[in-house]
């Protein structure tokens, strides 16, 4: 007898560094930049809840400690989604 895994598989997601400048995220071979200026709410988030990163579904991110949700489209193309939170 075998058991089988439940739930959706999900591909692994990893913050691969943070700089001056924003966060590098990898996913599914895919590196994606996350610059503060579009980005702010990681600027002075600490680097263990930056790299608490989960991917609740294809193409959406969460940073569960930090209450943050970001859709790939937007990292992609952050010119397309100009409001901000302060």
């Amino acid at each position: 007898m075998s058991s089988s895994m439940r739930g959706i598989r999900t591909s692994e997601i990893e913050v691969t560094h943070v700089s001056s400048h924003g966060v590098w995220l990898l996913a599914d071979g895919q590196e994606l930049f996350l610059s503060y200026d579009d980005f702010p709410w990681f600027i002075d988030a600490p680097i263990g809840k930056i790299i608490n990163v989960e991917r609740p579904s294809p193409g959406h991110f969460r940073w569960p400690e930090l209450d943050i949700d970001i859709d790939i489209e937007s990292i992609e193309h952050p010119e397309k989604f100009p409001l901000k939170a302060k």
